[in-house]
């Protein structure tokens, strides 16, 4: 689902804290921005589209031409894709290739999910300049991907990349 850019965003700063490994500074601070129009789109897709237990979670994109592109997970005991997996299809095939922004929220009400570990290595693969919403309500903070997997491998042998 892509829906154009409506107006500007509504931006909150917010404070982020880091952690950093022994050894290195103990505790940096970063300043980021919740995209709230983002979490809300997310939050409807959740609402109005996940449904029973195939689809329970929804995640939401930003482009950078400022479009909104969300999807849903697919539920399988086969292990199906997460919701932040969908979004980097349906990114794709919309004609959307560079994401700023990702938020994905639970059905139910669970409000903002942080990815798992599989989506954090996808979309700082896919992504690696791309920000995160994590938490919510006072702890909502939008971090960089990178920062939610230190240590990461990179993926150097990707077809058409150099990692």
């Amino acid at each position: 689902m892509l829906s154009p850019a409506s107006g500007p965003r509504r931006r909150v700063p917010v404070l982020v804290l880091t952690r950093h490994p022994k050894g290195v500074e103990p505790l940096t601070t970063r300043t980021g921005q919740v995209d709230h129009e983002l979490v809300e789109a997310a939050a409807r897709v959740a609402r109005t589209r996940c449904r029973g237990d195939h689809h329970t979670m929804a995640a939401a994109g930003r482009a950078r031409d400022g479009r909104i592109v969300t999807a849903v997970n697919a539920c399988h005991f086969t292990g199906g894709p997460c919701a932040e997996m969908v979004l980097i299809g349906a990114a794709a095939a919309q004609g959307v290739y560079a994401l700023d922004t990702v938020v994905a929220v639970g059905d139910r009400g669970r409000g903002v999910v942080p990815p798992c570990g599989r989506c954090r290595q996808m979309l700082a693969d896919y992504f690696p300049a791309l920000r995160v919403v994590v938490g919510n309500g006072d702890d909502a903070r939008t971090v960089p991907v990178v920062d939610l997997l230190p240590e990461r491998y990179v993926w150097t042998d990707r077809p058409g990349g150099t990692g």
